[in-house]
């Protein structure tokens, strides 16, 4: 039996441990080189792109020459006014890589021993700036395509005689939404969360090339892209695979975003949803990249993303 990627020497080519010995100065020449790869770490004022500064030697940061502006090693990207060194964001960056199935905010925080909220916060933001250095491209080739319903929960009661049929649609919670996965054979996932399954083939059409085969399974809304599309169906109730048709990449995907689901997160739902289905798209695509390339894809990602409308000072708007 070929041994697994993840337990090959190919697959860890990152040092947590290097990664938290760094110093403060370390820490910053490596986001730097990391930001402004042009100038070989060199400051670039995010307003004016001017490359002369001063230096200020109260505080860590430059003053730009061109416009005047102060800006700091993060002023601009998703960690603006960041309150963690940049040590510990690049060890949680380390940590959140090596959860092949996700990383809980919790568990992070008690890694950092920092609050849960600023662990939260970390942690959505690298998810933003996951999806926003994703090629976003239309899909071709063989193309996978299905739906799953995740979050929501309704407790069931003590009695037997006092419970209610979970699947129908008067018992649920509200929270409940569907995830397609949209997935390229050897290829890309894209995902979208919709309110239910049959809104998928709009998503469909809207993230697929003309001309791309589609599989889909026996679900009758997938008949409305045999109109726009060559399109193979499998019915599962037979078999998982035949003919040439099946959608095992997609329940791939699906597989474990359930599983960071129940055995990571516990509660993956709401607003949120979509931000975990794009991050375990990315896991899902990146599951055969050692950890050392997706650690530097994701600070990649994190320094050239800006800063977050959604996260930024997210707990200070937030009601109690």
């Amino acid at each position: 039996m070929a041994q697994h990627f993840l337990l090959s020497p190919a697959a860890k080519t990152l040092s947590l441990a290097k990664v938290l010995r760094m110093s403060d100065d370390q820490a910053s020449q490596s986001f730097a080189k990391l930001r402004w790869p042009d100038t070989d770490g060199e400051p670039v004022c995010p307003e004016c792109g001017c490359l002369e500064h001063y230096n200020l030697k109260s505080r860590p940061v430059w003053k730009c020459k061109g416009c005047g502006k102060q800006f700091s090693i993060t002023s601009g990207t998703i960690f603006h006014s960041r309150k963690l060194s940049l040590r510990d964001i690049l060890g949680a960056i380390a940590i959140f890589v090596n959860g092949a199935k996700g990383y809980s905010a919790l568990q992070l925080s008690r890694d950092l021993c920092c609050d849960y909220k600023a662990a939260f916060v970390l942690l959505h933001k690298l998810r933003e700036a996951i999806g926003l250095a994703r090629d976003e491209g239309a899909l071709s080739g063989n193309v996978e395509v299905d739906g799953a319903y995740f979050g929501g929960y309704v407790k069931p009661a003590n009695r037997r005689e006092d419970r209610k049929d979970r699947r129908r649609k008067i018992h649920q919670s509200g929270k409940r939404q569907v995830v397609i996965a949209m997935r390229e054979t050897k290829g890309r996932t894209l995902t979208g969360v919709v309110s239910n399954e049959a809104e998928g083939v709009a998503l469909t059409r809207a993230n697929v090339q003309a001309g791309a085969i589609v599989h889909a399974d026996e679900a009758a809304h997938w008949d409305k892209l045999a109109a726009h599309f060559p399109i193979k169906r499998i019915n599962h109730q037979k078999a998982y695979s035949q003919d040439g048709a099946n959608t095992n990449a997609a329940e791939s995907f699906f597989s474990r975003i359930r599983r960071a689901e129940i055995g990571t997160h516990h509660h993956v739902a709401g607003k949120y949803l979509a931000a975990y289905a794009t991050e375990m798209a990315w896991r899902e695509d990146a599951r055969r990249t050692a950890n050392g390339s997706q650690f530097a894809m994701i600070v990649s990602a994190a320094a050239i993303a800006p800063k977050s409308a959604a996260w930024c000072g997210y707990w200070q708007r937030k009601p109690a």
